[in-house]
């Protein structure tokens, strides 16, 4: 599945927050947007997923428009899944509750068929012993693993996170970026909206730095940290790293 973004822009009321984004996100990729807070990255991953409606340009998912006014929005967040800073959980729902929750509504599924689905994913993100488990009872970053769980259940082909490490403690960072680790090893096309600098330079194929609504550079890891083109860039990268 590919995403094309083409001089998308956006503004709330008289403020601009998107001035003309193009980026293309093929399968199999990983970009990672990076820009100091403002820039711009969250409501970008929110157009692409339709959450926020954009103002002019156009997003073609394989090929067709869907960020036209009036077209169906849920089969495309459907394909294009989305974790948030915050978790999210239903706080009266088990673990495994809140996974199933959206399958069950969108698909009609019911618990028994989708059970033996969602186990592998918690077992496979090391939560097999915490699914009965609320989420007053789950430190941070298992909460944040069940919201990403949440998100895989319903087998996207994209997925986008939103800065997911930034409301954690330092300690708890490391076992997110593990499961991103993991969905990178086996082929998930991703866009992140990150502060972890070591992480996007380990593991991006593309990382893109905005600045004011735009995509001031982009290019492989190598090339945006180690020899940064623009001066924006350069006195970014010079406070974060």
């Amino acid at each position: 599945m590919t995403l094309v973004l083409e001089n998308v822009q956006k503004a709330f009321g008289d403020v601009p927050v998107l001035r003309g984004i193009d980026l293309t996100i093929v399968p199999g990729q990983m970009i990672c947007l990076i820009g100091a807070s403002g820039s711009g990255k969250s409501t970008l991953l929110r157009c692409m997923n339709l959450l926020e409606p954009i103002d002019d340009g156009r997003i073609l998912l394989d090929g067709v428009e869907i960020s036209e006014p009036g077209h169906d929005p849920q089969p495309v967040r459907q394909r294009i899944g989305m974790v948030f800073q915050s978790y999210n959980l239903f706080p009266h729902m088990t673990a495994v509750e809140n996974v199933m929750l959206a399958p069950r509504r969108v698909h009609g599924q019911s618990r028994a068929a989708l059970r033996p689905r969602v186990e592998p994913l918690f077992a496979r993100f090391g939560l097999a012993d915490r699914m009965e488990h609320y989420p007053d009872q789950l430190s941070g970053g298992q909460q944040q693993r069940v919201a990403i769980i949440r998100a895989l259940a319903m087998r996207p082909e994209i997925m986008l996170f939103d800065e997911i490490t930034s409301a954690l403690d330092p300690e708890l960072v490391g076992e997110v970026l593990d499961v991103l680790r993991h969905l990178r090893g086996e082929g998930m096309t991703m866009v992140l909206a990150t502060h972890e600098m070591g992480f996007a330079r380990e593991l991006a194929d593309t990382v893109c730095f905005l600045d004011q609504g735009r995509i001031l550079e982009a290019g492989p890891p190598s090339q945006i940290f180690e020899t940064p083109q623009e001066a924006r860039t350069r006195a970014f990268l010079s406070r974060v790293l």
